[in-house]
């Protein structure tokens, strides 16, 4: 039973992420947090989908969302991201982005959030380290260089992989296999739907023109492996994260979990981390 002061959380997205945040959520994982609406881009769907949870959601437009909710979660694509965080934004709610590759398709954002009292914050559990190269930027960094691995199959449909001649699901590869070296820029609009890990280490470091990233497919690992590579004046970092993948391939287990503690540093009344 949520208290009658809890904070009013909405999702915008009802997918697997979504779904899981909204058992979580209904279930009292942060009793300062109470699941109020959802939309999503098949409302009636989504309405046969809440009917398993108590206290049910009500499930809204998207506008109306954001009219009821003092915090809402995006939890849908990167497509979808730039009308869910405007929307948000602009009623001056807080916005905790999932796809964070969507950022790079909304450049005024900020410009918004600060026009309207919004604010935004990119959930990031992927990404290892991310509070200490965030202190690290209060100095001066160097270099800031991503290399991923992923799995075949999560990659096989891939556009930018098939217009260079890949075809994962029919022919796996027996060994690692480079398929991309860029910017973060070049990453994010390669990989809309993967490089959320990207973006976040992005704009919590030296930005997406300056980072590096490589990306590899290889058939050994059982998740996608981010080892970040960091020079800056106060600290040189090495850090590795190994992520389990979800039901969805494209998805780490992880973000759920990631989800819930950004939202809980916005409520709880002790917040551990930068």
């Amino acid at each position: 039973m949520k208290s009658p002061e809890a904070v009013t959380v909405g999702l915008a997205g009802f997918g697997n992420v979504g779904q899981e945040l909204a058992r979580r959520l209904s279930e009292g994982a942060i009793p300062e947090a109470g699941l109020v609406a959802v939309t999503a881009r098949n409302l009636e769907r989504a309405r046969s989908a809440t009917r398993i949870f108590d206290p049910k959601p009500r499930v809204v437009p998207l506008d109306e969302l954001a009219r009821l909710c003092d915090v809402v979660i995006e939890c849908a694509t990167a497509e979808a991201f730039p009308e869910i965080a405007r929307t948000v934004v602009e009623a001056g709610k807080i916005l905790i982005a999932v796809s964070a590759a969507g950022l790079v398709n909304c450049p005024e954002l900020v410009d918004l959030a600060r026009e309207h009292g919004g604010r935004v914050r990119v959930a990031s559990g992927a990404l290892p380290g991310l509070d200490i190269i965030r202190s690290a930027a209060e100095g001066r960094i160097n270099s800031v260089h991503l290399r991923t691995r992923l799995r075949p199959i999560s990659m096989a449909h891939e556009p930018y992989v098939r217009e260079r001649g890949f075809d994962f699901e029919q022919v796996p590869p027996s060994a690692p296999v480079q398929i991309f070296e860029g910017t973060g820029a070049e990453a994010a609009k390669a990989f809309p739907r993967h490089f959320n890990v990207a973006v976040a280490l992005s704009l919590g470091g030296i930005g997406l023109d300056r980072t590096t990233v490589e990306v590899w497919v290889d058939p050994d690992v059982p998740g996608a492996i981010h080892q970040v590579e960091v020079d800056a004046d106060e600290i040189g970092l090495t850090m590795i994260s190994r992520n389990r993948p979800s039901t969805n391939p494209r998805t780490s287990r992880i973000v759920v979990p990631s989800v819930l503690a950004a939202l809980r540093a916005l409520v709880a009344p002790l917040q551990v981390g930068s």
